[in-house]
């Protein structure tokens, strides 16, 4: 039985890991490696093992860094099936179909420039048509359910609490006389987050494979982030601007609009044109509005009472170009979430482009913003900022809201480790080298644990780890 990361081992994308028991073969997600241009040319290597060989693939959640190389595998050969919680398996749909659509334009663009200095075409790293028979592969499982998905192998999906239809991964692997039990903590939901139900404590395995995105920081409470958030709807009641919020279409989008709905007369949100413009964050809100039963109590709760989840008056989804192109006609009283959620792209561009130059607009910063992204030169406060080529002057307001991550920070992983038994060896992933190694460290101390950052490609034998 053996244990190979071959991606997110000392970075946070490209999470992908081969699990080997016996003559059979799993594979643990397959993501899309993100990040600077150099580090996303490497999606167009090939596999370091052989896709046709593999029996079959979990996915634990849908985001892009663990699912966007699905359609690869499939046009290299893998035949089999990829197993998901039925959530996830709806989120996929959306989420590698825009994928498949945004490469398909960056490489136009791209040769374009190529064509004009006489260099040969790139090809996509896959189409519509690959995602389609990706999908097909899918077999979607509920929370709980345990089933065989190979010879030797049983996988049950534990809530994991990260974004709609996120799962850690239990793995039962026999090979003869020996067993073993794996779980793979996929990415860690933050505890007491608003909409989904908090991630499940599992009490037995033998082996872990953990993530360490935020293993080296701690986030602010709850509490405070909803007092943050009160504080700057307070500081809105008396302007007369618009206000841009940049928003993650899965996950952060619905967060905001449920903190809206739940603190709409609080926060005085009647006064205002509230739109959600992203056709991706629209579909995403359609299946969030449908998986009731994945609600924790409080947004159950509020789903009874009110008879839907982000129900306002004065909300708008914006589908088309035309209905987003619209919403810059407004001077002021509009409310706008838009992505990207790091300002890199996207229809939230267009709104900057408008309102960032007025003293009376502000601009709500909900998540973390990579180091050269344009929302963290606005977080950094940088006077001016460039737009299509354009030096456009920083004029409006800029908020930041640090406590929405959907990721647990050091002390939720440490707790959620806690509760299994006997300090099983751990294997850190999806997490930047520090982060990994400072949650080794704390594992190590608190509980004697033998914890590691996963190199890629060394293998780690389970029967003797």
């Amino acid at each position: 039985m053996k244990l190979t990361s071959y991606g997110a081992a000392g970075e946070v994308t490209g999470s992908c890991h081969l699990i080997e028991v016996g003559d059979v073969r799993i594979l643990l997600d397959c993501g899309l490696i993100q990040g600077r241009r150099k580090d996303e040319l490497r999606n167009h290597d090939p596999f370091p093992f052989e896709p046709a060989m593999l029996d079959a693939v979990v996915l634990s959640h849908a985001h892009i860094d663990h699912s966007g190389r699905l359609p690869i595998l499939i046009r290299q050969g893998f035949q089999g099936s990829i197993h998901t919680h039925e959530a996830s398996a709806d989120l996929a749909k959306i989420l590698l179909k825009d994928s498949a659509y945004l490469n398909q334009r960056d490489v136009e663009y791209r040769n374009k420039r190529r064509a004009r200095k006489g260099k040969p075409p790139l090809s996509p790293l896959y189409e519509q048509s690959d995602v389609e028979e990706t999908l097909n592969r899918f077999v979607a499982h509920n929370y709980g359910e345990t089933g065989e998905i190979a010879h030797g192998v049983k996988i049950t999906l534990h809530d994991a609490g990260h974004i709609l239809g996120s799962a850690m991964v239990e793995l039962e692997l026999t090979d003869g006389n020996e067993t073993r039990t794996v779980v793979f903590s996929g990415d860690l939901g933050h505890r007491g987050a608003p909409i989904l139900r908090d991630f499940t404590r599992l009490k037995k395995a033998d082996f872990v494979l953990m993530e360490s995105t935020y293993g080296d920081r701690l986030h602010r409470s709850w509490d405070e982030t909803f007092e943050e958030v009160s504080e700057i709807a307070e500081s809105l009641k008396g302007t007369s601007g618009n206000v841009l919020i940049p928003a993650f279409s899965v996950g952060r989008s619905q967060m905001i609009l449920y903190m809206f709905a739940r603190y709409f007369e609080q926060w005085d949100l009647a006064r205002w044109k509230i739109f959600l413009d992203s056709p991706m964050a629209i579909e995403a809100t359609d299946l969030y509005l449908r998986y009731t039963r994945l609600y924790d109590e409080t947004a159950a709760a509020f789903y009874e009472e009110h008879g839907a989840l982000l129900d306002m008056p004065n909300l708008s989804f914006s589908r088309t170009a035309d209905e987003s192109r619209a919403i810059n006609r407004m001077e002021s009283g509009a409310i706008v979430i838009a992505g990207s959620g790091m300002c890199t792209g996207g229809r939230i561009m267009h709104h900057l482009k408008h309102n960032l130059w007025r003293k009376d607009c502000h601009v709500i910063i909900s998540g973390y913003q990579s180091h050269g992204s344009l929302g963290r030169k606005l977080v950094e406060g940088e006077p001016f900022v460039r737009l299509w080529g354009e030096k456009v002057r920083v004029a409006a307001t800029i908020h930041t809201v640090g406590g929405l991550s959907a990721h647990a920070d050091q002390e939720g992983m440490l707790e959620w480790y806690s509760h299994l038994e006997g300090n099983p060896p751990v294997l850190l992933v999806h997490g930047e080298q520090r982060a990994g190694e400072a949650l080794a460290k704390k594992l190590r101390s608190d509980f004697g644990a033998r914890a590691n950052v996963a190199v890629a490609g060394k293998t780690t034998d389970l029967l003797k780890a």
